[in-house]
């Protein structure tokens, strides 16, 4: 049994009061786009048990609106094409979504709600690592799962029995960033590192200051910025009189914003970051200042990829933008669930039942292959890729170490 622990949480993991924002997509999908019961038995060509209802908890409006949003879309692409193929032990899925918008006391407001609705069978959600840190207390009181896309704080999934993630743990990522990327792949002997002072922010720094100093890396500089900054000048002039060869930012809707201000700065240093993943909106907002950036991120999900096109094309219809790895770890989150589900066959569909199945349940998707570690973390491969001509590029593939 894990050891609950019950954490009055402030900080937004991978959160930012940016004036320069990462632009929310242009998402077609709303909160009642999820089909009903009824709709989705009719899309299935016959009869169903019933329906299944999941919640979902996810940032639709504020700094993080595009990460919502995408959550929001790819979990109803799930559902349709799980709903499409005759539902799950004969069920079909409905998800019922409210906003958070990052507010981790508006997710725990949130995450009450669904629990005290019985036929809300799990949770999926939220995308910070914070406002879950805030619902586990309660999750693990109504013993219903809460199941996140994207929360990576290795402190979150040991706080209940009943919390999981599908993203990747920092405990696992950030010394892997230090050692294997910037020391092996980038081939970097000194460098600044600028992150975010929350607890993701924090935890991640010193996970990632473990793996530098394993791989000989001199760290000449270690800052760290409040969420709602706007102005990294001071901080920059810190790191560029360090004399670094390279900065690593550890953020992710303040990168944009950090990355333009280096450049315009007139430094030049070697360029790396970890939390915003392939995100086009930072190409967008960057421009050719974003040109050699190295990134770290679970998938990269392309049009011209026969392995991720389909969910790609359904992506782009409704949200007019591209699908990043967070979005796929939605999409994830659903079909690990409806795998759960799936494996406990003709027994009774309890939120305690689907927790137990949780456990050992593997998935094979678009990009490997998605389990749990003992505490309900999520365990993937990392890919490496670069900005080249204003374009993502795969530089090392699953595997490298």
């Amino acid at each position: 049994m894990k050891n609950r622990v019950i954490q009055k949480v402030a900080a937004l993991f991978l959160a930012s009061g940016m004036v320069m924002s990462l632009a929310a997509c242009n998402s077609s999908a709303d909160s009642s786009a999820a089909p009903s019961s009824s709709e989705a038995a009719a899309s299935a060509g016959g009869t169903s048990k019933g329906t299944i209802k999941f919640g979902l908890i996810a940032p639709l409006t504020g700094v993080h609106a595009e990460y919502g949003q995408g959550f929001q879309t790819a979990t109803k692409i799930a559902a349709d094409e799980i709903n499409a193929a005759g539902g799950v032990n004969g069920y079909q899925i409905e998800i019922e979504v409210q906003d958070s918008a990052a507010d981790p006391k508006t997710s725990a407001d949130i995450a009450t709600q669904f629990c005290e609705d019985d036929d809300i069978k799990a949770i999926i959600g939220d995308f910070t690592s914070s406002c879950c840190m805030a619902d586990a207390p309660i999750v693990d009181q109504y013993q219903c799962v809460l199941l996140s896309p994207t929360a990576s704080n290795p402190d979150y999934a040991p706080m209940s029995d009943y919390c999981f993630s599908v993203m990747y743990n920092q405990a696992n990522m950030a010394p892997w960033v230090g050692k294997s990327v910037i020391g092996k792949y980038m081939g970097v002997k000194s460098v600044a590192v600028m992150y975010l002072n929350t607890d993701w922010g924090i935890s991640t720094n010193q996970y990632l200051l473990q793996g530098l100093s394993e791989a000989g890396i001199q760290v000449l500089a270690d800052e760290a910025y409040e969420e709602k900054e706007t102005d990294f000048s001071s901080i920059i002039a810190k790191l560029k009189a360090s004399n670094a060869e390279a900065v690593c930012i550890l953020d992710q809707g303040n990168v944009p914003t950090i990355i333009n201000q280096i450049k315009t700065s007139g430094w030049g240093p070697k360029l790396v970051t970890q939390g915003p993943g392939a995100s086009q909106q930072m190409l967008d907002l960057c421009g050719k200042n974003a040109e050699g950036l190295v990134i770290t991120d679970s998938s990269y999900i392309t049009e011209d990829n026969p392995k991720t096109k389909d969910f790609y094309d359904k992506f782009y219809a409704m949200n007019q933008c591209a699908p990043t790895d967070h979005s796929l770890c939605a999409y994830n989150c659903v079909e690990m669930l409806a795998s759960a589900i799936e494996s406990i066959g003709d027994g009774d569909i309890t939120r305690e039942a689907i927790k137990d199945a949780l456990k050992t349940t593997t998935y094979d998707g678009m990009a490997g292959t998605v389990k749990f570690d003992e505490n309900g973390g999520g365990v993937r491969q990392f890919l490496i890729l670069g900005v080249k001509d204003g374009k993502y590029v795969v530089d090392e593939d699953y595997g490298y170490e």
